[in-house]
């Protein structure tokens, strides 16, 4: 079987502009968590969000093409840019049929169709831009990259709400492994601050309201937790076929070993509360990846910060890996990025990939008084060196929609 390598680290997001960046505030425990600055949050509930700032789309791309890319995409380029520097990859043009992208994403532009109806009723149809359908369309993130790199294989762009990224490297492996393949720039992307999905969050009492303490504000796992910070960015990898990164002596950072996907066929938004559907994902990932649950050392925890959420996670977490699931290191990226939804389990399968590579567990900030319900170990308050030999992460979202994707180190 061909096996999937991961060559390349693209990363645009709250705590770093780069993999490097990201990695190392990560390690650092520093949080992204601030006051809004993107719009005016006078009379709103929640003014908290870990925004992406410093961003300049015109340091990635054409500054003409950047104008007719929602957030989203402009991040999804910029990420896969990165990815595709850190991996040195180039491609013939008889390459490029055989290279895909997969670009994953919740809400895609949907920021764009609230402010293009804004323009329809105050200044009419004749103001509304022509390119507001390209703009808004979350297959858009998938295609602009495959435009920005020249791949002419397929565009992939899943939609799982908040386990959507993971489902790229599962599109990503598959690809691969059919012999389809011997590229796919993979990964997810989310840009939706906005006032309008911020008001319905916090009205669902899904974003926490810790206002004057932004930092503080993402806890998960912790006994006070009153739930997720709102934020925006995207991470991207370079998948490459054995084969292709051992031609080309490419640096390998871990291998993608494979993942396993499931619904908890129960609620809109809750998760299943005996946690046994994001078992199902999690079992299903080890089956793929040839792996014993005392394989693993290392989960890149879900971990959003909301009371049913954190709790839902450690019972599957049991479920899965039975006995071993107390030997195991465990941590929420989320704790410092906040959480990304579309973009979230690439973010967190980017934690995983360099947890493995630097074997390193990243902390939980903010686990000040761990909730009794929660009595993993979440690595909490800081980072510790520990080797990971392999690495999970995962991804549940609204709907029930449940990834895990497993990374291990790779002995070639």
């Amino acid at each position: 079987m061909t096996r999937a390598l991961v060559t390349g680290l693209g990363a645009i997001t709250p705590i770093g502009l780069t993999a490097h960046d990201f990695w190392e505030n990560l390690v650092a425990g520093v949080s992204g968590a601030s006051q809004i600055t993107r719009f005016d949050t006078t009379n709103m509930p929640v003014t908290i969000a870990t925004e992406v700032k410093g961003f300049e789309a015109g340091n990635y791309m054409d500054s003409k093409g950047a104008r007719r890319m929602s957030r989203f995409a402009q991040f999804a380029v910029a990420a896969a840019q990165l990815a595709a520097d850190d991996a040195k990859l180039t491609l013939a043009d008889d390459e490029r049929r055989r290279a895909a992208s997969a670009i994953a994403t919740g809400s895609g532009g949907a920021i764009d169709t609230m402010d293009e109806v804004l323009v329809l009723n105050e200044r009419g149809p004749a103001r509304v831009s022509p390119f507001y359908i390209p703009i808004m369309a979350p297959n858009m993130g998938a295609c602009q990259v495959s435009m920005h790199l020249g791949l002419r294989g397929p565009a992939l762009a899943s939609v799982a709400a908040c386990a959507s990224g993971l489902y790229s490297y599962m599109e990503a492996k598959q690809l691969i492994e059919s012999g389809r393949c011997d590229v796919v720039l993979a990964g997810g992307t989310e840009a939706a601050l906005h006032p309008l999905p911020i008001a319905a969050l916090a009205n669902m009492r899904a974003l926490s309201r810790r206002n004057d303490e932004p930092t503080r504000a993402s806890r998960p796992f912790d006994r006070d937790r009153d739930g997720f910070v709102f934020g925006e960015g995207a991470a991207v990898m370079v998948i490459e076929s054995e084969a292709r990164a051992k031609a080309r002596n490419a640096k390998v950072y871990a291998e993608l070993a494979g993942g396993g996907l499931s619904c908890d066929a129960f609620h809109i938004t809750a998760p299943l509360e005996d946690g046994s559907g994001a078992q199902d994902a999690m079992t299903e990932a080890l089956r793929a990846s040839g792996l014993r649950p005392e394989d693993i050392d290392y989960i890149a925890a879900h971990g959003t910060g909301t009371p049913l959420n954190d709790a839902s996670e450690t019972r599957a977490v049991k479920l899965a890996f039975g006995e071993h699931a107390y030997k195991l290191s465990l941590s929420s990226p989320k704790s410092m990025v906040g959480h990304l939804l579309g973009g979230a389990g690439a973010v967190g399968a980017l934690a995983a990939v360099l947890a493995v590579h630097h074997d390193m567990v990243p902390p939980t900030i903010n686990l000040e008084n761990p909730d009794p319900e929660c009595d993993l170990d979440y690595t909490a308050l800081k980072a510790r060196s520990r080797e990971v030999r392999a690495a999970a992460a995962n991804g549940f979202g609204f709907g029930g929609q449940n990834g895990s994707v497993i990374f291990r180190k790779y002995n070639g």
